[in-house]
């Protein structure tokens, strides 16, 4: 049985504002629905992963989702719930970001199916670029009043001086150009519905007065948005303190993506599993459950992130991440360590005591190094002390002689040394 989309978004909480008789059509046929997503980087990060999942929900309820890159918005900037005009991008920079979201993108959408409703993906350069702007004036803005637009609630917070640069003429076209796009998918791809975040409500519903007043007000069309995503304690979803999480694994290493997602309140947990995961009402509601009675085992957030991460990454990324997890809280060996690239090992060690040693101090006793070069312990005494007691790891193996020379070969990448004291305790020390 093919599900009800609004009834999904619904229950998972996904579904913001929908314009009347959104619902009705989407029973009624196979509804082609379009999402923009901004190709100013290449790769996304989990702030786009909503408007993704109500594709990739869309598409499981039967229906055909499209995928627009704004190559030719993206070289303007939107200015819904920014304060900031951001960078215009070149073409080939622009291509290189749309094929690499393609591939992401792919791991929630068929783009391969052969069925009618096999995901796409289109470009709005594609169209706009031999657009000319007297044309564009003349087809496009001769529709929509200057009175219309002036009403959107994003030109009224950039006008009202929330910006300190206030909204330039660029700016302000973006919702004509942002309806233009889902004018020309009606027109050549029978694009009836688009989907979007909420903050994007205003131009959406530009398109959809553009389109009746363009080609009569018989033709019907329809948006539906998804609420902006946040934080049990209000704050912006997404963020942290050393910036996005990106789904690309050079930008953000599977181990601290799943990471995050571990770490969310039990709140957000509760929240999440129903908006990032593909997970059935039944499957979640005995999670929510079954961690109710228990919250200290964290049932919901360790299948949020297996989940995420297998969707995101695959089944080896979260492995390795659960093992690399495991390299911080649990047994491991100095094998686990070697196994790890470079920036994994600095991620799971970020927030340790660090220290940086002369390469040409290795080669001396371990007392000496670790009690004069990287001060791990305050004398040559309570070092030998921990030693004798078994105290003391390094790289994951017990230093068995304080006075044991340290070589290059025990160097992890050529350059790094980890020391445990204790249990809990850790020290990385950089040779440079």
């Amino acid at each position: 049985m093919i599900k009800n989309f609004v009834e999904e978004l619904k229950w998972r909480g996904m579904l913001a504002q929908i314009m009347p008789g959104t619902e009705e059509l989407l029973q009624k046929e196979m509804v082609t629905a379009y999402l923009g997503t901004d190709p100013t980087a290449d790769s996304l990060h989990i702030g786009h992963l909503c408007g993704i999942m109500m594709l990739r929900h869309l598409q499981r309820c039967g229906h055909k989702p499209i995928i627009l890159v704004g190559g030719a918005t993206g070289m303007i900037g939107d200015p819904s719930g920014k304060s900031q005009e951001r960078n215009l991008l070149n073409d080939e920079t622009l291509r290189h970001n749309q094929e690499c979201i393609k591939q992401q993108v792919a791991k929630f959408l068929d783009f391969d199916s052969k069925e009618p409703n096999a995901a796409e993906m289109v470009n709005n350069y594609d169209w706009m670029k031999n657009f000319t702007f007297l044309d564009f004036a003349r087809e496009v803005g001769k529709h929509i009043t200057v009175n219309y637009m002036m009403a959107k609630e994003s030109v009224q917070q950039r006008l009202n001086g929330t910006a300190r640069d206030g909204l330039s003429f660029t700016e302000f076209t973006y919702q004509l150009l942002q309806g233009y796009d889902f004018l020309y998918l009606y027109q050549h791809k029978g694009c009836k519905l688009q989907l979007g975040g909420n903050d994007q409500w205003g131009n959406m519903t530009t398109g959809t007065e553009l389109i009746r007043r363009t080609l009569g007000n018989e033709v019907e069309t329809f948006a539906l948005t998804c609420p902006l995503i946040t934080k049990a304690d209000g704050k912006k979803f997404g963020k942290t303190e050393s910036g996005n999480i990106w789904l690309d694994a050079k930008r953000t290493t599977p181990y601290k993506f799943y990471q995050f997602w571990l770490n969310v309140s039990d709140d957000d947990a509760a929240r999440y599993i129903k908006i990032f995961t593909s997970l059935e009402k039944e499957v979640i509601d005995d999670l929510i459950e079954e961690h109710q009675q228990d919250p200290g085992r964290r049932v919901l957030q360790k299948r949020l992130a297996e989940e995420v991460t297998v969707l995101v990454h695959s089944r080896e990324a979260l492995d390795m991440a659960i093992e690399a997890s495991n390299i911080l809280f649990g047994k491991s060996t100095k094998d686990s360590l070697l196994k790890l690239d470079e920036q994994t090992f600095l991620d799971i060690f970020e927030g340790v005591p660090q220290y940086e040693v002369s390469r040409d101090r290795i080669g001396q006793p371990a007392v000496e190094l670790f009690t004069q070069d990287a001060p791990v312990f305050a004398s040559k005494g309570e070092m030998r002390k921990l030693v004798q007691g078994g105290g003391v790891s390094l790289n994951k193996e017990k230093l068995n002689a304080f006075d044991r020379e340290i070589t290059a070969d025990d160097l992890i990448d050529g350059k790094y040394l980890l020391l445990q004291r204790g249990k809990k305790n850790y020290y990385l020390i950089t040779v440079r």
